[in-house]
């Protein structure tokens, strides 16, 4: 039987991610429609794109991550791998490189 603290770890996890997603999401709004000033519409958008792209990955493969682990610790096995945190460094090292290179060259 899985020790309830651990469900509930587990679904704190997920709704983190959906938390990450959702901030994304706000973010690439925020970038498309608040900040004209950054970069032309063109840079803008792309930029926009990658945050609600990074959004889009992260809160769909929140869900089945949630699901993987609960299924081990009901069986007592070891921990999937979490590939969400290489995709999450990863895309957030894109976003950074492409608003630093708008903000130098603004």
């Amino acid at each position: 039987m899985t020790d309830y603290r651990f469900t509930l770890a587990n679904e704190r996890t997920f709704l983190a991610w959906l938390r990450t997603a959702l901030g994304l999401v706000a973010g690439g709004v925020a970038i498309q429609q608040l900040v004209p000033g950054l970069a032309s519409e063109g840079p803008r958008t792309l930029l926009a794109a990658l945050c609600v792209g990074l959004a889009l990955v992260i809160a769909t493969a929140s869900y089945p991550r949630w699901r993987a682990v609960q299924r081990a610790m009901a069986r007592g096995g070891p921990l999937p791998r979490n590939i969400l945190l290489a995709t999450l460094g990863g895309g957030i090292a894109a976003i950074t490189a492409v608003a630093f290179v708008l903000v130098v060259t603004a």
